[in-house]
Order: C-alpha cells, then sequence, then structure tokens
C-alpha cells in the first residue's frame, strides 16, 4: 500500500492568508526554516494505478496537478476511485465542489456527514447538479472493501464541539480511517481531526504500521496566547500535541513504526523546524508530514 500526503495543514493552509503570527510570518519572510503547506489529504493506493482520495480540501486541484500519478491518462479519465470523507468541515469537503466535470465521483461518507453536506452546507446538493454522484454509505465498525486490495474501517470519534451545520447527528459527525492492504495485512490510521484520545479510539491504533494522526495545535490554549481566537484546541475538536492528556504522551510509547502529525494548524510551533517543540518530538519519535511525503506500507 502506497500513500501520499497531498496536504498536511489544518484549514487556511499554511501560511494563512490572513494571519500574521510567527509561524506564518516565518513563512512569509524567510527568517525561519519551514515550508508551506496545503490543506489536509492523503491519496491511498494498493497498486499505484487505482487512487481513493481521503478528504477533499480546496486546495485538490494543486494537489492533483503536484502528483503525476493522479494526473489523467488518455482513454482511460482520471486515476481517482473515490473520495472518503472523515467529517464535513469546508477543508475537508470544499473541494468536492471542484471536482464538479468528472463523469460521476463516488463518495464514502457517514449518514451524519451525508446528511450535513445535501442540506446544510449543500455542497453535495450542488454538486449533483452538475455531476452524477453515489454515495456510499460509512457504517463504523464493519470492514468494506475498497477496490482490488484495499479494505477499510472507519472509527466513530466522539467530540463536543460546535455543531456547524443543523440537523447533524452526533454519532459519525467525525470518524478515522483503518486502512488496510488485504494482500499483506499492514494497516494505516488516518486520524486527521480527534479531540481526546479514548481507550476506544487508541484500541483502533493496536498493530497498524502507520499512524497519520491529527496534529493541529501544540497547546490547548495556543489560540488564546496569540490573541486570536477565546476557544481551546479542544473547543474546537483538536486533542492538543503537549501537555496532560495531550496526544504525545498518548502517542511516544506506541511501538508503531511511522506516527506522523497531519493537519497542523499554521499558529503550530512545530512547522518551524528550529523549534524547541520540533526538537521534542524528534526526540519522542514522532514525525511532521509535510506536503509530498509518500509511505510504502
Amino acid at each position: 500500500m502506497w500513500v501520499r500526503v497531498l496536504g498536511s495543514a489544518a484549514g487556511g493552509g499554511f501560511p494563512q492568508w490572513n494571519c500574521a503570527c510567527p509561524s506564518c510570518s516565518a513563512a512569509r519572510d524567510g527568517s525561519r526554516p519551514c515550508v508551506p503547506r496545503l490543506q489536509s489529504s492523503i491519496a491511498v493506493s494498493a497498486d499505484r494505478r487505482q487512487w481513493f482520495l481521503f478528504n477533499c480540501s480546496p486546495d485538490v486541484r494543486s494537489q492533483i496537478e503536484s502528483f503525476q500519478e493522479l494526473h489523467p491518462v488518455a482513454g482511460q479519465g482520471t486515476q481517482l476511485q473515490a473520495v472518503l470523507l472523515t467529517d464535513a468541515e469546508l477543508d475537508h469537503s470544499l473541494g468536492l465542489l471542484l471536482m464538479r466535470e468528472a463523469r460521476g465521483l463516488e463518495v464514502h461518507a457517514t449518514e451524519s456527514v451525508h446528511g450535513t453536506l445535501t442540506s446544510g452546507s449543500g455542497i453535495l446538493r450542488t454538486l449533483k447538479q452538475y455531476c452524477p454522484v453515489k454515495w456510499k454509505p460509512v457504517i463504523p465498525g464493519v470492514e468494506t472493501q475498497l477496490g482490488p486490495g484495499l479494505s477499510y474501517r472507519a472509527f466513530n470519534v466522539p467530540t463536543s464541539k460546535s455543531v456547524r451545520f443543523e440537523g447533524t447527528a452526533s454519532y459519525g459527525r467525525v470518524v478515522g480511517y483503518r486502512v488496510t492492504d488485504t494482500s499483506t495485512d499492514r494497516s494505516l490510521v488516518y486520524l486527521p481531526g480527534v479531540q481526546r484520545l479514548t481507550p476506544d479510539i487508541l484500541e483502533e491504533f493496536q498493530d497498524c504500521s502507520a499512524l497519520l494522526i491529527d496534529g493541529s495545535f501544540w497547546r490547548d490554549d495556543e489560540m488564546a496566547r496569540l490573541g486570536l481566537a477565546g476557544k481551546t484546541s479542544r473547543d474546537m475538536g483538536h486533542v492538543p500535541i503537549s501537555g496532560p492528556g495531550g496526544s504525545l504522551e498518548a502517542l511516544s510509547a506506541l511501538g508503531i513504526r511511522r506516527k506522523l502529525y497531519v493537519h497542523i494548524n499554521n499558529t503550530n510551533p512545530i512547522l518551524l523546524e528550529d523549534s524547541q517543540e520540533r526538537l521534542q518530538l524528534d526526540r519522542h519519535g514522532m514525525e511532521v508530514a509535510v506536503d509530498g511525503l509518500e509511505l510504502e506500507i
């Protein structure tokens, strides 16, 4: 199984267009080592011919163009077979509208996410006016075939963050995916948004070969420290990396070969390669994903 990181930043990308925090400023003026990032998404394949997109960011066009194996082939069309959504947030779903030229689009989503995108934000409702959309219901806990050589099992990720759209059911509002190469039985866990690492969620990581996990914020009060917002990391549905109950504390001891942070907010100091926070991750065997990174699992 191959995994391509198409985007490793949280919503807004890095640097974010309206932000002058230390990290965004460094990205613009080159004063500290860091690289720009597009909004969070990965592509997965069992054969490097058929690819599956996990989340569809507003940067999807640039992400496809940046990866030759996603380019269309004469007489065959696109190499993308389907889109799988972890939630209905705009940074994970707005790119669907940019795929309106497709002859047809298969979207895997929970009933909660599908309901939001066909009523509240209307993204799928609008998209259907341009191309046929086939909804494949995602049922947490059920192993599902995903083309030749791959299967996935979604798992529910409880969240208490504010509901952005009306009519959104709580169960299945956010999910993670455990994707398995059926020929090797090796698995990837993709979890770009998680509020709390409960025992049930940690159980989903058992025996996986690679973990791509929410790295949105370093501190729970990161936004408040910078004077950018009053909400904490957990208020926004993301477990912070540091501090009691943070993801670093829970994950550094796990015997997973590759553990990478994705969905990194523009304010997070781990984006700065010379930061003390980045060095701390290095000491604990945690990696920071970058756009274009490929994993063979």
